[in-house]
């Protein structure tokens, strides 16, 4: 992860929810008291997040101690203490949301890949994700699918081609998408291509495609026509796939498997803080 990218996007988070102050902690808690917090799981899953709670914390003060009990792609379980941080009450306060916010999304996501990718063992397939990711997020939602155990498609829009059915239709064929975009690029660019139908797949081979996406089709036409491709040519499916059809695709023999799920619908993996003040008898659910 791209450390410096990182903290300018926890200092953008934190100026969005900061803005001039935070009323509640500056004006109860004075600069000198101490706190601690515990990052805890409420349910069972995968954890990610260590760079947002080490990062984010020491942002908003350079002295807090930061104890990680689990590390990137651990298993967690409910009840299990995730870190430990001790510090100023006031800038555990301050940050607690947003680090909450971004680490419940990123152990979300890695828990959903962990549960895609277990649906694949004993076959070839790959799990991939999409850009189908929150704006802003990308870089986080992407690192939480790597440590589920999946990997990344491209990252934008501009480290590789892809030609779907609107820049096919534009073009007036795949033939001539291929044709137009080859003619242009360097050859490290690989250029994938969208097909519905058998005829797009045989002119997608004939094009000279480096990736051909089966999009919205069974695991029974994708297994019919998988034969066709070439070895040179990468597969992939994409479209209508869940964890509950997910391995009858992955029995097919295609490559990747894509899913725009591991990032733009999971739920917040529920992980909740223990606040204790220094002197304080017991703990107290923030």
């Amino acid at each position: 992860m791209n450390i410096i990218k990182l903290e300018e996007m926890l200092k953008q988070f934190f100026n969005e929810d900061i803005g001039d102050g935070d009323l509640s902690s500056e004006f109860i808690f004075s600069t000198e008291q101490q706190g601690s917090f515990s990052f805890y799981a409420k349910e069972n899953g995968i954890f990610c997040g260590v760079p947002i709670i080490e990062h984010g914390f020491l942002l908003l003060d350079r002295s807090m101690d930061i104890t990680l009990l689990k590390k990137d792609g651990d298993e967690v379980h409910e009840g299990d203490i995730i870190a430990v941080i001790n510090g100023s009450l006031q800038k555990l306060l301050i940050g607690e949301r947003v680090i909450l916010n971004l680490v419940q999304r990123m152990s979300a996501i890695a828990t959903a890949t962990n549960l895609a990718v277990r649906e694949t063992i004993g076959t070839n397939a790959k799990i991939c994700d999409t850009r189908k990711t929150i704006p802003g997020l990308r870089m986080l939602d992407k690192y939480a699918v790597r440590i589920g155990g999946a990997y990344n498609h491209r990252n934008g829009l501009y480290d590789s081609i892809m030609l779907k059915d609107n820049h096919i239709a534009f073009a007036g064929s795949i033939a001539q998408a291929v044709q137009a975009a080859r003619a242009k690029i360097g050859h490290t660019v690989k250029i994938e291509v969208e097909i519905e139908t058998k005829a797009q797949l045989d002119e997608a081979i004939a094009a000279g495609a480096d990736i051909i996406m089966f999009d919205n089709r069974s695991p029974e036409e994708i297994r019919q026509w998988l034969p066709a491709v070439p070895p040179h040519i990468a597969t992939e499916a994409s479209g209508g796939i869940t964890l509950h059809n997910l391995n009858s695709y992955a029995k097919t023999g295609i490559q990747w498997i894509s899913l725009g799920a591991l990032t733009h619908s999971v739920k917040a993996f529920d992980i909740s803080a223990l606040v204790q003040t220094k002197g304080a008898k017991s703990l107290v659910h923030h």
